[in-house]
């Protein structure tokens, strides 16, 4: 079996010096959304109550579904580069930016739901957190799609190979991060009591 000569961390270092500032950014949010929690425990958790965790933990496993789409087609440009390879390699990228949509939709779908109850940013402090946190990823999920969209695009001719691919890593790296940032999201304003 060929072995995938990987290098650390993947793809350009720029994409690294952002996914830092990134999650930086969101640490900075998870901190000020546990300070504030600390001050009020009994209205988090009765807002807490109010979500839906069933759609989170959906929107998890699309989330973690898509970056294994992502993961197969790196591997596949890695390892081999056929006419076939690349139409898998870029199939695979299709169905992570169509499960990108999906959460989207899920979400858009919350933020609906809410609204129609009468709750807003300014509703509480939690929903202040709550809708601050979730529409900032819900942009970042946005701009990874359109970043895998232009991956797809280069893979579907061809543009990525087994000696060059790095492109296709350091959109992935961006992709790997926002499911990052979800996998801490879900459980700190979904289910933490």
């Amino acid at each position: 079996m060929n072995k995938i000569k990987t290098k650390y961390p993947p793809g350009d270092f720029a994409i690294w010096i952002i996914i830092y500032i990134e999650l930086l950014t969101f640490g900075l949010f998870f901190i000020g959304y546990i300070y504030s929690r600390r001050g009020d425990i009994e209205l988090f958790n009765a807002s807490q109550t109010l979500l839906d965790q069933r759609l989170g933990f959906i929107n998890t496993i699309i989330l973690l579904t898509s970056s294994y789409f992502v993961v197969k087609a790196v591997n596949i440009i890695k390892s081999i580069n056929t006419k076939e390879a690349y139409t898998k390699a870029s199939r695979y990228l299709i169905g992570a930016i169509g499960l990108g949509g999906i959460f989207l939709v899920l979400k858009m779908s919350e933020f609906i739901g809410k609204y129609e109850q009468g709750i807003n940013l300014s509703t509480n402090k939690f929903f202040m957190f709550y809708f601050l946190l979730t529409m900032f990823h819900f942009l970042h999920v946005l701009l990874g799609m359109i970043i895998l969209y232009n991956l797809q695009q280069k893979t579907k001719i061809g543009g990525y190979t087994k000696d060059n691919h790095i492109g296709l890593e350091t959109g992935a790296s961006y992709w790997h991060m926002v499911d990052l940032l979800w996998i801490v999201l879900f459980p700190l304003i979904y289910i933490i009591r």
